[in-house]
Formats: C-alpha cells, structure tokens, sequence
C-alpha cells in the first residue's frame, strides 16, 4: 500500500460528473486486430522510453524533459488507489511528486509484456510491468498494469495522452497472459 502511494502521491486527484446515459445494447467492436510494424516499433519504442525515464538507481536524477517530449501538452497520469479512488494529474503534477520518491529510492520499472491495438490515430496499450526500490535496506518489489492511450503525431510517432494504472495486490493477481513470456 505504501508503494503505491508513494509512487502516486501526485497533487491532483481527479473529480468529474460522469453522465451513464450510453446504450447498453449497442454492439461492440474491437479496434484493429492488425497493427502495423512501423506503429507497433514506434509504440513500443515509445512505452520503452517511458519505463526508462523513470527508472534509475538512488540519487540519479531523472530526465524530466525527455519524459515531457513523451507525453501531449494535455497529458494525465492517474493510479487507482489502495482504496479504489484515484490520485493522479498532469505530467508537470508526477514530477513534482514522484520525482523526489524515485531518485531518493531508486526505482527500476520494467515491462513484462503488452497488447497493443490500433485504430486510426488512437492507440491503446496494455502493459503490464515489474518493478523494485529500495526502502529502509529493503527491497521492495511491485507488479501491476499500466494502461497506456497514445495519440498519433502529423510525423507519424506517438506520444502519450494518458497513463491509468493499478497495482497487483494478492487478490489482484496478475492474468496468466500478462505475465512475463
């Protein structure tokens, strides 16, 4: 629990009305089952880049500004809480408030695999990751899955609108497809 939080201890916490007045019974359709190599290598490259950003070993400052050209000017970063609120805002918010957690503790987040899905401009990307840092002379081990909404550039890269994750907990286990390959 306190991995979390201190991984999310972002400022803004996220309050909209949400209106349900969608039908239920309209039908459903997948985005593209066929994603191309050039987006799949430029999703990939980009979801790679962001894992990279942030991790590091304690004391090592991160480059934020990498990180920014990652991400749209409109960007959010939102974790579902212990408690199943949300905490999270803006890319500018994560720095400020996961920032100093990273560098003092190190923290190294890696993929373990991901499903990506086109259509159009629009990509989603479920990753799901490991990662470890150091508290106290104790490692401290966190698995999870990020869910990635990319937006595609006028060069044709693609940048990162959103990030919605949750953390593994014993009883949220990771689904057997998620795991590492």
């Amino acid at each position: 629990m306190k991995t979390l939080i201190a991984l999310t201890a972002l400022a803004a916490t996220a309050g909209c009305a949400v209106h349900n007045n969608y039908n239920q019974n309209a039908p459903t359709y997948a985005a593209s089952s066929t994603v191309s190599a050039a987006d799949r290598a430029s999703i990939t490259a980009t979801l790679a880049g962001v894992y990279a950003v942030i991790s590091g070993p304690a004391g090592q400052a991160r480059d934020w500004d990498a990180m920014r050209a990652m991400f749209t000017d409109d960007a959010r970063l939102y974790a579902v809480t212990p408690d199943g609120g949300l905490r999270g805002g803006t890319v500018e918010d994560y720095i400020a408030n996961s920032g100093p957690f990273l560098t003092q503790y190190g923290f190294s987040e890696s993929e373990l695999t991901n499903r990506v899905e086109v259509y159009g401009d629009v990509a989603h990307a479920w990753s799901s990751y490991e990662g470890a840092y150091v508290r106290d002379g104790d490692e401290v081990e966190v698995r999870g899955i990020n869910s990635f909404q990319l937006h595609r550039q006028a060069d044709g890269s693609w940048k990162v609108h959103s990030i919605f994750w949750q953390q593994e907990t014993p009883d949220l286990p990771l689904p057997a497809d998620m795991e590492a390959m």
